[in-house]
């Protein structure tokens, strides 16, 4: 399945990384493609997912609501950040012409959030538009629950960064850091947002990030907040982050990573 949603996205642009998680029952593809060819790959991207998965047997942990959940345009550099507006535009409406419904989000949407689209997974956002509440940006005017909704931005690089608790540690513990850390919560770190959450497959205790602004907000920054309350055994990066964003990462603590933005480019 995996393969042909990267085979889809390899039509029209070159795959740099894939990561997959069990757990999390998520995949995150890398893509790369000059303005005019990477909206075609992540419309292609959309019709395969839709074609091979079905949400309505999706059992994983991490919140989302559609086979192509996100599909976010990346740009590295300021002075692109015209240009992947651009790009994000043309992606969300090809995919929508593929037949899938599209939420614009962060910039692009007034700041609403991906969490706010997310909130009660797919069930909840399709009956949101059903009762009228809410309307795709592009796209037919309903939600398949088979296939769900993308939700479109253009952005800087998001870290995601997952951090195992130390054992012995409960969930609750997990889920009571995740509270005080996000951007939101009592030490909150702006621009970070994090859940609590239990791995059955590998019986661990996570707390999993993401960092929005690299720039302010560090993945050092983040460890050091959450050892505050708990130690931390290993961390991990989900995907490939820029360089900067891992500066000054203790080396004491593992930290299991794919090759950094910059590295991969440079292939």
């Amino acid at each position: 399945m995996l393969d042909a949603i990267q085979a889809a996205f390899a039509e029209h642009s070159d795959v740099l990384h894939r990561s997959e998680d069990p757990d999390h029952h998520r995949a995150v593809f890398m893509l790369a493609a000059p303005p005019g060819r990477l909206h075609r790959a992540l419309a292609r991207g959309a019709a395969s997912a839709a074609e091979h998965i079905d949400l309505r047997r999706h059992d994983g942990l991490h919140p989302r609501v559609g086979a192509l959940d996100v599909a976010p345009v990346v740009y590295l550099d300021d002075a692109d950040r015209g240009a992947a507006i651009a790009e994000a535009l043309l992606a969300a409406d090809a995919i929508g012409a593929a037949g899938v419904p599209v939420f614009l989000y962060g910039e692009l949407a007034g700041g609403r959030t991906r969490a706010e689209l997310r909130s009660g997974g797919p069930e909840r956002l399709a009956a949101r538009v059903a009762n009228r509440e809410l309307a795709p940006d592009y796209g037919p005017l309903h939600v398949d629950p088979q296939a769900g909704a993308t939700l479109v931005a253009a952005r800087p690089p998001l870290i995601a960064f997952n951090l195992v608790l130390a054992p012995p540690v409960s969930l609750e513990t997990a889920r009571a850091i995740a509270a005080r850390i996000r951007e939101s919560g009592s030490d909150g770190l702006p621009g970070v947002r994090a859940l609590g959450l239990h791995l059955e497959r590998q019986d661990l205790i996570q707390v999993s990030t993401n960092i929005e602004d690299h720039r302010s907000v560090r993945a050092r920054d983040v460890l050091a907040a959450v050892e505050r309350h708990h130690p931390v055994a290993r961390a991990e990066l989900v995907a490939p982050a820029p360089e900067a964003a891992l500066a000054g990462w203790p080396p004491a603590v593992r930290l299991d990573m794919p090759p950094t933005i910059e590295a991969l480019l440079d292939r």
